[in-house]
């Protein structure tokens, strides 16, 4: 396994969670970490920007807390999620921040961005790089980061087209670094499936919506829960870039799920902190294809015990020859 020295022995379950917009805030990040997995927010979810600097204090000073009444439980580090495109007019003052608090993870996503992963470097963070192909993936790799999130088919939000087995199996070829594999994994099994193929960590998010913590309205948390990969579409229309939404939203929307116009990609626009279109993510809801393997809506506390048992569980089944 590659996983980097900073997280070996670290965590409960090798489980990075995939920032949500407007879901992921510091109260789901606080209880991933608790957890024993990797929690994560996008920069852009802190709004106005100021207000990030208080989110990372208030991450950092809970988690110190928790450590030291509990200094025996394994912790996960956090991580910040940056949207490196030119419209994102926040993107240098959000990693100013970021290495004022020394951020131990980025996740950067559209661009593997040479100011930000300097920046992360320059205190000794680690820069993992959202990727649907492999030229996208050879070209983060010669711009130096860290480590590689194979967004496959099925994913929630932002996923690409491509098999896991497939995208995985050809990046391994030339790359032996960490690898954080995402697409419908919302099982324990799931998870010790990715390792099992070659991937040092899952990538985890449709999971998360329905949970207590998550800031997702009821409704949302209640869709996930009642929707099946049947219910998932995949368009561009939302954002510009394909992505994988619920069914249900999009009709309660007044749109026909399956007459979709396309959308212009160049229109994407993150200026200010957030995507052109004002319903995507907040109305248009994303999950992917994994929904059906969420049954309830749990702590996120509940919800790692379980996955745990579950990657536990498989991991007996197979060393019985089961």
């Amino acid at each position: 396994m590659s996983l980097p020295d900073t997280l070996k022995g670290k965590l409960n379950l090798p489980v990075l969670c995939s920032p949500m917009f407007i879901i992921s805030t510091p109260k789901l990040v606080i209880e991933q970490c608790k957890a024993g997995i990797i929690g994560s927010f996008p920069a852009l979810n802190a709004r106005p920007a100021e207000k990030l600097d208080e989110w990372l204090t208030e991450i950092e000073e809970t988690l110190a807390r928790y450590k030291e009444e509990n200094p025996d439980a394994k912790v996960g580090p956090y991580a910040v999620n940056q949207i490196a495109h030119p419209t994102n007019d926040r993107l240098e003052h959000d990693m100013q921040v970021c290495v004022k608090h020394k951020v131990p993870i980025i996740i950067t996503s559209l661009q593997a961005n040479p100011m930000v992963i300097e920046a992360a470097h320059s205190y000794g963070g680690l820069v993992f790089h959202d990727v649907t192909n492999i030229r996208h993936a050879r070209k983060a790799l010669s711009m130096g980061v860290d480590g590689l999130i194979l967004v496959t088919a099925g994913a929630g939000g932002h996923a690409g087209t491509l098999s896991p087995f497939a995208l995985l199996s050809e990046i391994r070829e030339f790359f032996d670094g960490p690898v954080i594999l995402g697409g419908a994994i919302t099982k324990g099994n799931h998870v010790l499936s990715a390792q099992v193929m070659g991937a040092d960590m899952a990538y985890m998010g449709t999971r998360f919506i329905a949970t207590e913590e998550a800031n997702a309205d009821q409704a949302y948390k209640d869709m996930v829960v009642s929707s099946s990969a049947s219910d998932i579409v995949y368009t561009n229309l939302f954002t510009g870039v394909h992505g994988n939404y619920l069914r249900g939203s999009i009709e309660k929307a007044g749109l026909n799920p399956d007459d979709l116009p396309t959308s212009d990609k160049s229109k994407m626009s993150f200026g200010s902190g957030g995507s052109s279109k004002s319903k995507a993510w907040r109305d248009i809801w994303g999950a992917g294809q994994g929904v059906g393997g969420i049954s309830g809506q749990t702590s996120v506390a509940d919800t790692v015990a379980k996955l745990r048992d579950e990657y536990d569980t498989a991991r007996q089944q197979i060393a019985n020859g089961q």
